[in-house]
């Protein structure tokens, strides 16, 4: 016997908040509850189910089937002339580290998030990883090829952020996708990063060209703004196993993959810093990363991680930062390792008998630590 239910998708309009109880409409027969939120109403719609199976949407996630100006659950808002996305966080306890300050790792996370969401409030969101109707229908997927992050300064436990993202075109093929990221308090901007997305197929993991349908879907979002501005891309030199600082044996584990079974890519990152020696992870604290990603990673590769500290001849660089006294280019380098700043090659690799496949290659610069995170109380 097939029997009917309603479930109901969040449909968010601008209203003047007047301070009443929710309240109970009933249209066609069937109940929806209004409530007013700050600002903002938050309506549901009832969706038809058949044998008790959402027949358009799932109603656990609820995701919009229309573009939403505001997300009360998410503390999200649509800004940049509606095409930009603004999400409300607070730094948890599990994304800090022993400094009391936000890892990278976590930074990473959060701008996933906040992408995920701007896609969500878009009302293009189909079930999958961020794709949309279209991308869907022709089994496509985002995959991330490039990205760059910098960090001035790295938030706190407790501390409110605002992230905002937003997204333009990179060639014929690719989206650029940008965020950034300062204090809800004071407005100081704490980081900023930028990234480059094509399309693979799901299935045959190749990469594809935009179909027209996808790209009718995405271009009316993309805007001419940059987070981080480049000249041109810096080169990243590929590493062997001459590599100073090697890093064997790493397996992802189930809980490593997303939801298109890709390793994520904050997994790679994580390996990449585990080959830096503690020494300089104690002293310095990274404040840009590029990463050009090659391959996909399976559950079943087994990857090794290969750092290279930058080569002494570049150190010249930094001269005028230190004066060099007795002992020419020791002292020079000593004070370099205190005051300056240092960068790193790495690149993540598979061995597959005799040939080794790249997976990532990136590059760290690292900044002296001038503070210690402190709490009273």
């Amino acid at each position: 016997m097939t029997t009917f239910t309603l479930s109901y998708v969040p449909c968010f309009n601008t209203s003047c908040y007047n301070g009443d109880p929710p309240r109970i409409n009933t249209v066609h027969g069937a109940n929806y509850t209004t409530m007013n939120l700050g600002r903002f109403a938050m309506s549901a719609t009832p969706v038809a189910s058949v044998n008790g199976k959402p027949a358009v949407v799932d109603e656990r996630t609820m995701i919009p089937t229309q573009k939403q100006f505001v997300d009360p659950f998410r503390q999200g808002v649509i800004i940049l002339d509606g095409v930009g996305y603004r999400q409300t966080v607070v730094v948890r306890s599990y994304e800090v580290g022993p400094d009391k300050a936000v890892t990278l790792q976590s930074i990473l996370n959060l701008l996933q998030e906040t992408a995920l969401n701007h896609v969500w409030m878009s009302g293009l969101l189909g079930d999958g990883f961020g794709a949309t109707h279209g991308m869907m229908k022709n089994n496509l997927i985002w995959v991330v090829s490039r990205m760059q992050v910098q960090v001035d300064q790295y938030p706190i436990w407790g501390e409110i952020l605002e992230i905002d993202t937003w997204v333009g075109a990179s060639g014929k093929n690719g989206m650029r996708r940008d965020w950034e990221i300062r204090s809800h308090t004071t407005g100081i901007v704490f980081a900023r990063a930028t990234s480059t997305w094509v399309m693979m197929n799901e299935k045959t993991r190749r990469l594809s060209k935009i179909p027209n349908e996808v790209r009718a879907e995405i271009t009316p979002w993309f805007i001419n703004k940059q987070a981080i501005v480049e000249e041109s891309p810096e080169k990243i030199n590929k590493l062997d196993d001459n590599a100073k600082y090697i890093n064997s044996g790493l397996q992802p584990k189930r809980s490593d993959l997303d939801m298109n079974h890709h390793v994520n890519n904050v997994k790679y990152v994580g390996w990449m810093l585990e080959a830096i020696p503690d020494e300089y992870l104690e002293t310095y604290q990274l404040s840009n990363i590029i990463l050009e990603y090659r391959r996909e990673c399976g559950s079943s590769d087994v990857v090794q991680s290969l750092c290279e500290p930058e080569d002494d001849k570049d150190i010249t660089k930094y001269v005028d930062r230190c004066t060099i006294g007795v002992g020419g280019a020791t002292e020079l380098w000593n004070c370099f390792m205190n005051e300056g700043t240092i960068r790193f090659t790495h690149g993540l690799q598979v061995k597959e008998e005799s040939k080794c496949h790249e997976i990532v290659r990136g590059k760290t610069t690292w900044k002296k630590r001038t503070n210690r995170y402190s709490f009273c109380g």
